[in-house]
């Protein structure tokens, strides 16, 4: 993975406007926070090939960070914390949030097949 480039994102988030696509998203401290502070909650959302249509796409942040959102025509999928980026299979778009030791906090992936287990 790279660092986030914001206008290569964005132009592949555009590509798969109103295209039926898989989504993942996963978000977590787990054991990171739970490990370090016992007293820490240990939080997260997993989800897989969930299929879903959105109508508008974007990508924003500070030049480190990024949020992206996924708007349907009921509601939104939203990712916050993103710092890198990667096309897999040439067909997948990974984006992902790694702390500052490099563990995976969150990520947003989008394709138009669905992700292997």
């Amino acid at each position: 993975m790279k660092p986030i480039e914001i206008d290569n994102v964005q132009h592949i988030l555009t590509q798969f406007i109103n295209k039926k696509v898989y989504v993942h998203l996963e978000t977590t401290n787990g054991a990171y926070a739970n490990h370090i502070n016992k007293a820490a909650y240990n939080v997260g959302v997993y989800m897989r090939n969930a299929q879903v249509t959105f109508e508008q796409a974007k990508i924003v942040g500070d030049g480190s960070v990024y949020r992206a959102g996924l708007k349907m025509d009921t509601g939104w999928i939203y990712a916050e914390g993103l710092t890198d980026w990667a096309m897999h299979e040439d067909t997948k778009l990974l984006l992902a949030g790694h702390d500052r030791e490099g563990r995976l906090m969150v990520s947003l992936q989008i394709s138009e097949t669905p992700f292997s287990y």
